[in-house]
């Protein structure tokens, strides 16, 4: 899709992928393993993803129409599983009021799982991806050693959507139901489990950062906001206009969960989003928020420490 990391056009049928593929596994493992990993084939895939995608809900509301293929519904599928077991796995009684322990027996579930769930979602000539493929997915819900959840795991979720993209399960047309149905159910089973289990942020940088938990949202939902006739950057700070908008745009419904899950003025729990609000279009805010993206994610060794490389994301350099 875009910039390296293709979707199959929706008339071709995909042809068998003469391809090896691979457990994916941890290639960036000092911080001058960094430059390695930004002239890689994976980082040029995953940005060219992300970029595609921002420009696919340019100007687009969550509850416009859009085509809903197969496999997204099936993704949606896979993912109410994993919020059904939240459901059967509430939280035990401990005496520390953050990383509830039962978190680490609803993600035993899905390790155990992860490999059938991708199954039900790639058909069966592309069977040999699904180990491959479904690291990304295990990688994607936080750790269940620290019980937290980042960025990092954010971007496993794109990277394991990016996958599905390059084995051609995901097409050029799905876009705008990657973002609008597959990623904000993804947003809607994290919330859920960071409440339920009260995740800690994982390298948080408290007030400073974006937010403590996402940041693709911000990107694909200031740039939903691009053009519109009267919401401005400065009016997601009015309670008002974010109770009334947030169905309709991603980057308001992040605003509304943090009012939520933080209390006291906006501009001390979350000073970044405030700065935010201060600027004058949201193309601004949208090329800003990339570059911060850049910057304060995918160039910073504690996050990229832990990303996986195999056949579908390599490590190797750009082959262009």
């Amino acid at each position: 899709m875009g910039g390296g990391c293709r979707c199959g056009t929706s008339e071709e049928v995909a042809p068998p992928l003469q391809q090896n593929f691979m457990i994916p596994k941890k290639e960036i493992n000092m911080v001058s393993d960094m430059a390695k990993w930004k002239r890689s084939q994976a980082y040029a895939d995953y940005m060219g993803f992300i970029l595609t995608l921002n420009e696919g809900v340019r100007g687009k509301k969550l509850t416009c129409e859009y085509k809903v293929s197969e496999p997204i519904e099936k993704l949606v599928a896979l993912l109410n599983t994993l919020d059904r077991w939240i459901d059967e796995t509430p939280p035990v009684d401990q005496p520390s009021r953050f990383g509830n322990k039962a978190f680490r027996t609803w993600y035993a579930k899905l390790d155990q799982e992860a490999e059938k769930l991708v199954a039900t979602v790639i058909p069966k000539h592309l069977a040999d991806a699904a180990p491959e493929v479904a690291v990304y997915l295990k990688e994607s819900v936080g750790n269940s050693t620290r019980i937290d959840y980042g960025t990092g795991h954010e971007a496993a979720f794109a990277a394991f959507l990016c996958c599905l993209c390059k084995i051609g399960v995901l097409r050029v047309d799905d876009q705008m139901a990657i973002v609008f149905k597959v990623f904000n159910r993804y947003l809607e089973v994290m919330r859920k489990l960071q409440k339920t289990y009260r995740m800690e942020p994982a390298g948080s940088q408290g007030v400073w950062g974006l937010d403590d938990f996402q940041f693709l949202p911000f990107i694909w939902g200031s740039s939903q906001l691009i053009d519109h006739p009267n919401l401005e950057p400065r009016h997601f700070v009015d309670e008002k206009v974010v109770n009334e908008n947030h169905k309709d745009f991603m980057f308001l419904e992040c605003i509304l969960f943090i009012t939520e899950m933080k209390t006291g003025p906006f501009a001390e729990h979350s000073n970044q989003l405030w700065n935010i609000s201060a600027v004058p279009s949201w193309s601004k805010v949208n090329q800003g928020l990339i570059r911060m993206y850049k910057a304060e994610c995918l160039e910073k060794f504690p996050v990229i420490q832990h990303f996986k490389f195999g056949s579908l994301l390599p490590i190797q350099p750009v082959t262009s």
